[in-house]
């Protein structure tokens, strides 16, 4: 019988943010820059916009996004990522190269 391993807290943690549905994909929009939830909402389609809220709202809290509120006429609300959420770039690309690897096409041809 083999020894049980234990699991980091810290790698657990990062589990919980980048595993959790839509983060990964939201995180990814945000790498481009600065932008509004209707870009965000329009390049994830799939993603409810009380979701993309919610999910906003907990990355917010996280610290790995900004919401900045720009007080003008009309108010504009813009997202970006904090540099925390900069620095998972470099993951998200790793995970773009293993899903190439592994998936390959077949992503595209479900649809």
């Amino acid at each position: 019988m083999q020894p049980a391993v234990s699991v980091c807290p810290k790698l657990e943690k990062a589990f919980q943010i980048l595993g959790k549905k839509w983060n990964g994909l939201i995180i990814e929009v945000l790498l481009v820059g600065e932008t509004h939830f209707s870009t965000i909402s329009g390049s994830i389609p799939e993603l409810s916009d009380r979701m993309l809220s919610a999910r906003l709202r907990e990355l917010e809290g996280m610290g790995i996004i900004e919401r900045m509120v720009d007080t003008g006429y009309p108010i504009q609300v813009t997202y970006r990522l904090t540099e925390m959420g900069k620095e998972i770039k470099p993951i998200l690309d790793e995970v773009h190269n293993w899903a190439n690897k592994w998936y390959g096409d077949q992503a595209t041809e479900k649809k």
